[in-house]
Order: C-alpha cells, then sequence, then structure tokens
C-alpha cells in the first residue's frame, strides 16, 4: 500500500508542566490547558479513560508561562484560548475541545519582555460580546486588550510605578457595573496596586487609585470574587505572597465601613491585626458610579512555606471557598466560620513533611506551584516542582477528597529512549535529571503512563539502552555509567498494571531500593530487614517503609513513583575522563559500548566494558577525533557503528575468535560463558562521511546486503551498504536522501513493511518527521520508495533527538508500528502507524 494513505494515531503524550503559577487554566468544559516548555497540552482530569494529555499545540519559540481561556458566548463553535512566553508574544488559540484540534490564529507582540500573567474579564452582555484582558510583563508594564470579533487589539499600557515586574493580575467587574472595572497587579514588590476603569467606546482606561501594603514578600498569586451572589455585592480580593500569608481585602461601595474596620483597634480582632500589619488603614477613592473602600479583611495563616497560588470558586451551594498551593507540600481549601466569620482550614492535601529542603530523592515533592478549581468544584489540581500533576476529587458518600490518576512527564529535553528488549515498557531519560518508565493500563482502556522512576540523579543524563528485561545503564554528565536491576516491587507492579511479565524469576530481584542520605547511587534493600543499613534501627524503618510500594492495580501516583519506584543500582563503569555523550548495549546483554564529550583523540575513544564481570575491554577502540554523538550495534552483534561530531562514521567488526588483542582500533575480552574471546576490530571508516557533523546513525534489519544509514548536519540521510553481501565486503555509499533541515534523529524499523521494503524513520532540528520506504535491491542499490511527511500539528517545534520503533511483540499486531518520539521540547510521544 502506498505510503501516503497510512493511519497515524497520537497513543500517548508526556509533557512535564512548566514551574509557574499562571501556566494553566481549567475551562468550564473540563479541559485544562497548561504551558509545557514550548507547547500548550490539553488534558481533562476528570475524563474517565484517564488518557491524560490529549493534544500538544505548537507555536510559541520559548517557554509558555502564561495561560487562560476567554470566556465563551453560547453558541459559538469554538473556544478561545489566550497564551504568553519568554517569546514576549501574545497568542489567541481556537480549539475545537470536542476533537481537541486547535490553532493559532493571531499573534501580537506588544511587550518587550517575558510574559509573566494574564487576567481575563467576562464579557460584557449583549450582542457585541466584547472581552476585556490584561497581560503582566517583565518589561514593567501592563497591557489592556480587547477581543472582538474573533481578534485582539491593544487598547492601554500601564507602566507600573515604582518600577515592578508583574507576577499577577485579576480583573472583575466592580460593584456590580458592568461598565465599571477594578485591575489588581502585584509582582515583584511587597504591595498590591488598584486601577479602576469606566467603560466608554474607545475602551476602558484604568488609572492607578489605591496601593495596598502588608505583605512582606514578593506577591505570586491575586483572585477577586463577589461575596454574595447579589449585584451590590462586596467583592473580596485574595493575595498569596511568598511570606507565608495570604490577606484578604474588602471592596465596598459607599462610604460605610465594614463592622471590624469600623470597630478598629477596640475589639480583638483590630488588635491582632494593628499587631500583624503595617497599614490596616482605610483606603476610600471616587469614580462615577459613587465612593468605594478597600479594607484588610483578614489573615490567613497556616502555610509554612512561599504561597503560589490561591483561587476563589463558589460551589453549588453558594459558599465562598479558596484554594491556596504552598511550597510546603500542602494544597489548602479555607472557608469562613459560619459563627465567627473567621477563616479556617476546611481541607488539607498533600503532604506534611519536616523535611526541609529535601529533593525528590528523598522524597519530598517540592512544593506545590500552582492550584486550579473544576467548573463544578469537585475536583482540584495542583502542579508540582518535577513538573507532574496531582488530582483530587470529592467523593460525597464517604466525605473525603479522593486522589486520581494525572499527567507526568519530563521538564527539560528528552535526550534518550530505549525499549525494553520485548517491548513491554519504554524507558526515557533527560536532562531534569531522572529516568521514567512508561507502558501501557490494561484497566484504563489500554492508555499510557509513566510507571516507574528508576533513576532520580544529581547529573543531567544523557544517554540509556536496556542490556535486557529487567537491567539498563544510562550515563550522565558525571564521566560514568550507571547499570540498574528492575526490582521485585515495580516488577509485579508492572504486571499487575500492564499485564505483561518480565522475568519468570521475580522472586530473585532484590526487593526494593532506597537513595542514602548525601548520596547519588541507588541501594537495594530489603523491605523486611531494611538491609543495607548502618546500624541505626530508625533508618531501617524509615528505609522499610520508603520502598513499600502500594499494592495498587493502577499507576502510581507522584508521591509514589518519586519515592517507591526507584531501581537499585548494581555496577558504576568508569573509564572516561569526560562527560558520557552515547552508549549502546548489544543485543546479546554482553557488552556495552560508551563514549564520552572529547576535543582530541585520546578521549574520543570508543570503551567497551562487558557484562559478567563489568570490567572494560582493552584496549579502547580508536577511530575519531572529536566527540562520538551515537554507537549502534548491528542487529546481529557482528558490527558495530560509531558516528561523531568530526564528520566520519567507523564501523568495527567482531573479531575472528582466538585472535590476540592488538593496536589501534581493537579492543578484546573473555567471555565467561563458553571461553570465547568477544572482541571488535576497525574494519572501515570514511573520514568524509558527510561534510558537517554526524549526529545519528542506524543499522537496517539485514544481513545480506549489510546496510546502514548515517543522518548529519548537511540536512542529508545517507544509506550505506556493502556492494557484493560478502561479510567481508566494504561499505559503499548507496543513496543520499536530501532533508530541508539539519537531520538529528534516524531509526530502522526492526519489521518489514507490508511489501517487505524498509521502513526508516527520519526527524530533524526543525521537529519535522518523515517516515520512508526504501527498497533495496542485490546489487545494493536503494530506492526511496515512498514517505510520508508527518502532519505539522504531528511535528515538534523543537528538534527530535531520538527516535525509536517499538519491538514486535505478536503476530497479532503485525498491521501496526509504534515509533516513539524524543524531543529537545520535553515532550515524549508514541505514535501509532498503520498500513505502511
Amino acid at each position: 500500500m502506498n505510503m501516503g494513505e497510512a493511519d497515524v494515531e497520537v497513543d500517548y503524550l508526556s509533557a512535564g508542566a512548566n514551574r509557574q503559577t499562571p501556566v494553566a487554566d481549567w475551562h468550564h468544559d473540563g479541559t485544562v490547558a497548561f504551558g509545557a516548555d514550548w507547547n500548550i497540552a490539553l488534558w481533562r482530569p476528570t475524563d474517565s479513560t484517564s488518557r491524560g494529555i490529549r493534544r500538544l499545540l505548537s507555536g510559541h519559540s520559548n517557554t509558555v508561562k502564561a495561560v487562560k481561556f476567554l470566556p465563551q458566548v453560547a453558541g459559538e463553535p469554538f473556544s478561545y484560548l489566550i497564551t504568553g512566553a519568554d517569546d514576549r508574544c501574545l497568542k489567541l488559540w481556537e480549539l475545537d475541545l470536542v476533537t481537541f484540534q486547535g490553532s493559532c490564529v493571531q499573534t501580537v507582540q506588544e511587550h518587550t519582555a517575558a510574559i509573566n500573567c494574564i487576567a481575563v474579564l467576562p464579557r460584557a452582555p449583549g450582542p457585541s460580546a466584547r472581552c476585556i484582558f490584561a497581560s503582566g510583563a517583565a518589561d514593567a508594564s501592563i497591557k489592556i486588550w480587547e477581543f472582538e470579533s474573533s481578534a485582539i487589539k491593544l487598547l492601554q499600557t500601564i507602566k507600573t510605578n515604582p518600577k515592578y515586574f508583574p507576577l499577577a493580575v485579576v480583573l472583575s467587574p466592580l460593584g456590580g457595573n458592568s461598565d465599571e472595572f477594578v485591575l489588581a497587579a502585584a509582582g515583584t514588590r511587597d504591595t498590591v496596586q488598584i486601577y479602576v476603569a469606566e467603560s466608554n467606546e474607545a475602551g476602558p482606561e484604568f488609572k492607578l487609585q489605591v496601593t495596598l501594603s502588608g505583605h512582606e514578600g514578593w506577591i505570586r498569586s491575586l483572585d477577586i470574587v463577589p461575596e454574595k451572589e447579589d449585584a451590590e455585592s462586596d467583592l473580596l480580593l485574595a493575595s498569596a505572597s511568598q511570606d507565608k500569608y495570604i490577606r484578604l481585602w474588602r471592596f465596598r461601595r459607599g462610604k460605610a465601613l465594614p463592622e471590624i474596620s469600623a470597630a478598629g483597634a477596640d475589639s480583638p480582632l483590630g488588635s491582632l491585626l494593628s499587631e500583624t500589619s503595617p497599614s490596616n488603614k482605610v483606603h476610600r477613592f471616587k469614580i462615577m458610579a459613587g465612593d468605594f473602600s478597600v479594607t484588610f479583611e483578614a489573615l490567613l495563616l497556616g502555610h509554612e512555606d512561599w504561597i503560589y497560588s490561591a483561587k476563589w470558586h463558589r460551589g453549588a451551594s453558594g459558599k465562598l471557598q479558596l484554594l491556596s498551593a504552598s511550597a510546603d507540600n500542602s494544597l489548602s481549601i479555607w472557608v469562613a466560620d459560619p459563627t465567627s466569620g473567621i477563616w479556617v482550614t476546611n481541607v488539607r492535601l498533600g503532604e506534611i513533611t519536616k523535611e526541609k529542603g529535601g529533593t525528590t530523592a528523598t522524597g519530598s515533592i517540592g512544593g506545590f506551584w500552582t492550584g486550579l478549581w473544576s467548573p463544578d468544584a469537585s475536583s482540584v489540581v495542583t502542579l508540582g516542582r518535577t513538573g507532574s500533576w496531582r488530582s483530587w476529587s470529592y467523593v460525597e458518600e464517604r466525605d473525603q477528597w479522593v486522589q486520581n490518576i494525572a499527567v507526568t512527564g519530563h521538564t527539560r529535553a528528552v535526550t534518550g529512549i530505549s525499549w525494553a528488549r520485548g517491548g513491554r515498557y519504554l524507558l526515557s531519560t533527560s536532562a531534569d535529571q531522572t529516568t521514567r518508565l512508561h507502558g501501557k493500563w490494561k484497566g484504563g482502556g489500554g492508555t499510557w503512563h509513566e510507571l516507574s522512576r528508576p533513576q532520580i540523579h544529581g547529573y543531567d543524563l544523557n544517554c540509556i539502552d536496556t542490556l535486557n528485561d529487567t537491567s539498563f545503564v544510562s550515563g550522565a554528565d558525571e564521566k560514568l555509567m550507571r547499570v540498574f536491576n528492575e526490582p521485585k516491587a515495580v516488577a509485579k507492579l508492572i504486571q499487575r498494571v500492564t499485564g505483561a511479565t518480565g522475568t519468570s524469576d521475580v522472586d530473585s530481584l532484590p526487593d526494593a531500593a532506597n537513595v542514602p542520605a548525601l548520596g547519588l547511587s541507588n541501594k537495594a534493600i530489603d523491605t523486611t530487614t531494611g538491609d543495607p543499613i548502618d546500624g541505626d534501627p530508625a533508618t531501617a524503618t524509615a528505609a522499610r517503609r520508603s520502598a513499600a510500594a502500594p499494592e495498587a492495580d493502577h499507576p502510581p501516583f507522584e508521591e509514589s513513583l518519586s519515592r517507591h519506584t526507584l531501581w537499585p543500582e548494581v555496577e558504576k563503569l568508569y573509564g572516561h575522563g569526560y562527560e558520557i555523550s552515547c552508549l549502546a548495549a548489544s543485543h546479546d546483554g554482553r557488552l556495552v559500548a560508551s563514549a564520552c564529550r572529547a576535543s582530541s583523540v585520546n578521549h574520543a575513544v570508543v570503551r567497551l566494558f562487558e557484562t559478567r564481570r563489568w570490567t572494560e575491554v582493552r584496549p579502547p577502540l580508536a577511530a575519531h577525533a572529536l566527540t562520538a554523538t551515537r554507537l549502534r550495534f548491528s542487529p546481529d552483534d557482528a558490527y558495530l557503528l560509531s558516528v561523531g561530531r568530526d564528520r566520519q562514521w567507523a564501523v568495527f567488526e567482531r573479531a575472528p575468535l582466538g585472535e590476540g588483542a592488538g593496536g589501534r582500533g581493537e579492543g578484546y575480552a573473555d567471555d565467561d560463558a563458553d571461553g570465547k574471546r568477544l572482541g571488535y576490530r576497525l574494519l572501515q571508516a570514511d573520514p568524509k562521511g558527510h561534510t558537517r557533523m554526524i549526529l545519528d546513525a542506524a543499522w537496517a534489519p539485514l544481513r545480506e546486503p549489510r546496510v546502514f544509514a548515517t543522518a548529519g548536519r548537511d540536512k542529508q540521510v545517507k544509506i550505506w551498504a556493502t556492494s557484493s553481501g560478502e561479510e567481508a565486503a566494504k561499505f559503499g555509499l548507496a543513496k543520499v536522501i536530501a532533508n530541508e533541515h539539519p537531520v538529528t534523529a534516524i531509526d530502522f524499523s526492526s519489521r518489514s513493511s507490508e511489501s517487505g521494503k524498509l521502513i526508516l524513520a527520519v526527524g530533524t532540528e526543525a521537529g519535522r518527521i518523515r517516515i520512508m520506504s526504501l527498497q533495496v535491491g542485490r546489487d545494493a542499490n536503494v530506492d526511496v520508495v515512498s514517505a510520508l511527511e508527518l502532519r505539522p500539528e504531528l511535528c515538534l517545534p523543537k528538534a527530535v533527538l531520538q527516535l525509536a520503533w517499538r519491538p514486535k511483540r505478536g503476530e497479532s499486531e503485525q498491521d501496526n508500528m509504534e515509533l516513539a518520539i524524543a524531543g529537545d521540547d520535553s515532550s515524549l510521544r508514541i505514535y501509532i502507524f498503520k498500513n505502511l
């Protein structure tokens, strides 16, 4: 079948959210939109399928910081989304939230620095459907915009005075009058500025009226709500600060003051306020509609660290609730006591921990950056330091908040991916210093989820490969490689969740893993004894508790991933002098090949390690003069291919048995299983393989002729093949495939197409992905039979860093091919190709 008729489906999208308070918004239809690196992710937290991210929208050219849905008018076929980013652009998106399709319909760049926050005023009633919103940026300005007729235009620019960077803005009608508006703004100062405007034909013009003091740190979040549902109700403004407090402010129409403010210091509460607040005075201002006052209402104490977010919601009962998220790892719901009116914490979610300053490796979540209400207030979500979301829903029958499956993902570039040998799970590693294991949840309708976080490291991780179904090796910026074995707790978890079995001898695996204090190595421990522990009973108890993974049949929650699913480290492989750049494990699991960053011949060698005794095979393989960028063993391990920044490729062949170790380009080791010698020696190198650095390489699943591909910054993919089909024959150039952009990733599928042709996936620096069908003749002629260009919405906004086809797992899946894609945009994707 022609490849142009192939079907492409998105099976899995994983990406961590950017750590910003205004980075997400919850639409009234249940969709959450959040910034994920340069992308905007769409997710339905309360969806019964627990699918996770439904779509990634690309358009920004830097980190997305602010996301806000515009109010939707009944009858409109689309929803509209406003986003702001470090690229100084505001983008207007038109979304179909039924199909999750979306496109950017307008981009404006009026700010001169990163956009930090966005606030939206509800649409004015009437046929004009006029909508006002504001944006605050690091250029120390707030801009007022109008959205009308599916377009946005600038109405006003406010320069902050005294100068500060706005981190939070909020808009509201004032006093129930749709022609009077209030804008509250705050940020890198300890004050809140109140601007007031009256609407006119040209649009509202905001003027500074009041400055509220009292906080003692930067103010991270603002939200405003009518106290009651009637039109003349007072407004309540909540301000959340790094001083660990939330302050409530009351806006009242008229000259009369609230009872507490009028009582002043004569009341016990007034005395408390005068002690804790530098300023408790009454602020008055006047507009055409009359007099208004702003007074300090309440001080909310309870959090033990910076407060990043405060959001109001009025439930079905009409009762006001305030949701706050803090760096102390807690999410609190505040309500006013009906008798005293004092605001108290009604619900506290998350965790209370004494591990101040702890890392995720020691179990600390690292704080919550934002909190969101669902439209009906029955669910809440919060974003943690690891970029992962956590979700809770209120179960009325049990009068309890129950945690749900949420979205997790990397927060920096995904630098390496590797399928388990049997294809039952996918490993990914990233510059965010974590390794993650992804599998398909059989009980969730076949949806993909993160099931384990084997490695939480102190260095950026650069590469990974699996040794077998229960172990892998990874390389980082620390100049060495680490080998990990699957623990019993994780093996059983994967079996329960995916239904796929790995090793049949699960009981022989270590129980679990733990990270000792001040250490980088995951230590295997026994969950019954806590061994190995340094004789401290308290430490042993803590280790057993942290290793006891929950016996659940669903994917683990974020706190379990970072605490209970580590893999024990079994070996370290030394020898390189600089950061590890690439590695590969042989298909039989006997050898690991690796290379490091290098600017000289001495360090540009390929080192081999045998996996029985974990010793280095000497001497190392020499061919390159600069950093090797990719290493690949042929499917039968007969050859080792290396490519590098010095523009050359080199092929090393398995040496004839019994030959001795020798000079340049040769390395040998004893195989304990049968006493035979494992070795590789340089067969062929092409110093001018490409005209610019070579970034990736891949072997075709053929033995005759032998075929491999190389890809480089010269925008070319080159196919190399043996001309005669003989094992000793040299490789020659068989085909040059030109591309529009530098090619950063390629991979051959181990399975042929329906017509027996080779399938090659190509990823570029611009994020484009092509799937090509190649025909190889007996005389080593290679022809491109057909090519499939993925639709723009399926491509990445940044470079494709690695591609990996899933190994075939059964005859029933012959028609479908699955491709894993690792992106520089922190996303991990799995696409299904049908009819290739």
